[in-house]
């Protein structure tokens, strides 16, 4: 059997949607699982066991008619038996009914043109469960599994020296994530905790305990707010991990992780290191699994910037 999963949205949306994708190829060992997804997610995939292979297409940007015919091209040739689609734009179904692949199945109510197999979308859930409803379109109605991810050993090993590198011994680190996110700025997204707040919490946080490593996450994105907390935290470890399996393996070493509604914190789930997350107007629960593990700082207001420095404090000290 030949798969295609249609999956918009960045790494995180990937990461949510690798249950859905682990099940089906329990369920069905010899099948051959595709991805379409955003050329920013396609990283994603250096950490997942069930995909062959993974197809760029960036489902929000203005394509031409040459893109998505080329896309249209390259789906019809492989000639997939099942396709999945989390996309609940038109144009996807439209494109979905030209593959002409047997079983399509996405969110509806009916069966339709586009889809022969709907389920019907439960948006108040964890997103993971979410997605993972999926596959009752195919008749699979086992419990949605955890998040889980394949961590190459060579990103493994990258993440140990680079820990030596940092000076930081086998007790571990607290990891910091800012959430700087371009994307999320252009977007007006509030998902970003102000350098200024982060300053306060780093700062209250070593002078409690001064003997604690503190390492930050430094991406394309986050040069400015890493300045900003070296400015006043210059003890601080800074590490850049260039890809997604590195990134998994940086988190993994870290006794906590301190982050912001993003790729990381799922990340964290995955690998099952104890985690911190701020929220903005999000609801936590639709994003994070109900675990003591991970601990969810939801803003008074719903506005990232009113989220309590001390709040912050109290949830990575134990109080």
């Amino acid at each position: 059997m030949r798969v295609v999963a249609l999956v918009p949205g960045g790494i995180g949306d990937q990461i949510l949607f690798f249950p859905t994708l682990d099940d089906l190829k329990r369920s069905y060992p010899e099948a051959e699982i595709d991805v379409v997804v955003e050329p920013r997610a396609k990283g994603a995939y250096r950490v997942c066991k069930s995909v062959e292979s993974a197809i760029p297409y960036d489902f929000k940007d203005r394509n031409s008619l040459a893109d998505w015919g080329n896309l249209l091209g390259v789906i019809r040739d492989r000639e997939y038996d099942v396709a999945l689609s989390l996309g609940q734009r038109s144009t996807v179904g439209l494109l979905l009914w030209l593959t002409g692949i047997p079983v399509r199945v996405g969110y509806g109510k009916t069966a339709s043109w586009f889809l022969t197999n709907p389920v019907t979308l439960k948006p108040e859930q964890y997103a993971a469960q979410m997605y993972h409803d999926l596959l009752q379109g195919l008749g699979i109605t086992t419990p949605c599994p955890e998040l889980a991810i394949n961590v190459p050993k060579k990103d493994i090993e990258w993440a140990n020296a680079e820990q030596k590198r940092l000076g930081i011994g086998e007790n571990g680190y607290l990891l910091l994530h800012g959430g700087s996110s371009q994307l999320a700025k252009d977007k007006g997204l509030d998902k970003i905790y102000p350098g200024d707040r982060w300053q306060q919490v780093i700062q209250n946080l070593q002078q409690k305990q001064p003997d604690l490593p503190i390492v930050v996450l430094q991406g394309p994105d986050d040069r400015e707010f890493v300045s900003t907390l070296l400015a006043t935290a210059p003890n601080v470890k800074v590490t850049s991990p260039e890809d997604v399996g590195k990134l998994a393996a940086t988190i993994a070493n870290a006794n906590l992780l301190l982050c912001t509604d993003s790729a990381p914190m799922h990340l964290g789930v995955a690998v099952k290191t104890p985690t911190i997350a701020l929220f903005g107007p999000t609801d936590p629960a639709k994003l994070l699994p109900q675990s003591d593990r991970y601990i969810a700082i939801q803003s008074p207001t719903g506005k990232m910037s009113d989220i309590p420095p001390q709040a912050i404090l109290d949830k990575l000290l134990g109080n």
